[in-house]
């Protein structure tokens, strides 16, 4: 998709050119900052990010699948954090209670 997107929007940039050295990574950073929305990877981001009721209650049935597929797993992520977090209180609490 990220390559799809890239030769749909920097059309006069080869990523395939024969004897080319590999895309710095400040490039490679740069040019993903400035993907549109027309793009592959544009129209899921958006699709992802969008919080407008009106909006979303035209979505199609796959777009509803990718909004909800990216939400839950934002959501897991936030979760074990947040359980990560909370053993690293347990266990900080647990060691100054043992050098009381």
């Amino acid at each position: 998709m990220i390559e799809a997107s890239f030769a749909m929007q920097y059309p006069q940039k080869d990523l395939y050119a024969p004897g080319d050295d590999d895309m710095e990574w400040r490039e490679f950073v740069t040019l993903l900052s400035g993907i549109v929305s027309e793009t592959p990877l544009g129209q899921i981001i958006k699709i992802r990010a969008e919080d407008d009721e009106d909006i979303l209650e035209h979505f199609s049935t796959e777009q509803h699948r990718i909004r909800n597929e990216w939400r839950n797993r934002q959501l897991q992520e936030t979760m074990e954090m947040m359980n990560k977090e909370e053993v690293m209180m347990q266990m900080k609490a647990m060691f100054k209670s043992m050098a009381a």
